[in-house]
């Protein structure tokens, strides 16, 4: 309630401190989590389901019965970066922390079990291994809350943002499985760019449109476009990365885009 009252949004995490933890009627997030997953605060449920967007410092939230149960399982608490206008960069070994010391100006640093969390004023993307054991965490992101730690805090650097615009959004590699010529011979439909384009922008557009059970609806599209286009080798990483961006507009984290692309090739058997 202190950090709430200091603007601090903030959710429980669990032993793994990941956060806690998808309630029954939400599982997977088939309700969709809120209607916009860019804002922090709880979902329509009443309990902190949905990671980084139930951060909140809400004081009705958190003194409620769901959030009281939630917190009694907690074994750490966590806050969103975004939602209080700064930017974590996590140092997850000595070799990150004396890079660090060694690139980026001093700022309000907190020790963590591995390394050291460096955080600055400001807000940029959220993106994991940006180099070895460096993560920057900021929007749509969570981080442990570990002190306020010592120093005075600095604006983001230019090399932290130079970081963050070079590394892309977490994604697999395109992995085509080539069919056979198709029957009767004659060139694969798909080559014909006007159809995929207009099959990618279709799915691109039923992600977005997309106002409940976003995580299932990113699963389903997947699948659909792996089963339509997948076989041929027509899919590039440049599609692939599309279908990933707007999943990641509706709130899905890199890891769950990544999880739900694996899965749909092993359900199709590719």
């Amino acid at each position: 309630m202190a950090l709430a009252d200091g603007h601090l949004p903030v959710l429980p995490l669990g032993a793994d401190k990941r956060p806690l933890g998808n309630c029954p009627a939400c599982a997977d997030l088939v309700c969709g989590g809120r209607p916009n997953m860019k804002t922090p605060g709880p979902c329509l449920c009443p309990w902190p389901c949905h990671g980084w967007a139930a951060a909140t410092t809400n004081p009705s939230v958190l003194a409620s019965r769901q959030w009281g149960l939630a917190w009694r399982r907690a074994r750490a608490i966590g806050y969103h970066p975004g939602g209080a206008g700064v930017t974590v960069v996590d140092l997850d070994n000595a070799d990150a922390v004396e890079w660090a010391r060694t690139t980026l100006p001093p700022t309000t640093t907190v020790e963590t079990t591995r390394g050291e969390h460096w955080i600055y004023s400001g807000t940029v993307r959220s993106v994991n291994k940006v180099r070895e054991g460096v993560d920057i965490k900021s929007l749509m992101s969570y981080a442990r809350w570990l002190g306020p730690g010592s120093g005075t805090m600095a604006d983001v650097p230019d090399a932290v943002h130079a970081l963050v615009e070079e590394k892309p959004a977490v994604r697999p590699a395109a992995r085509a499985v080539i069919a056979p010529t198709p029957a009767g011979g004659g060139r694969c439909p798909h080559r014909s760019p006007v159809y995929l384009e207009r099959g990618i922008a279709m799915a691109e557009q039923q992600i977005t449109s997309a106002d409940s059970g976003v995580h299932n609806t990113v699963y389903r599209t997947f699948l659909a476009v792996l089963s339509a286009h997948g076989r041929c080798g027509c899919l590039t990483e440049t599609h692939i990365g599309r279908l990933f961006a707007a999943a990641q507009a509706k709130g899905e984290s890199a890891r769950h885009c990544t999880t739900a692309w694996s899965n749909a090739n092993a359900a199709l058997g590719m």
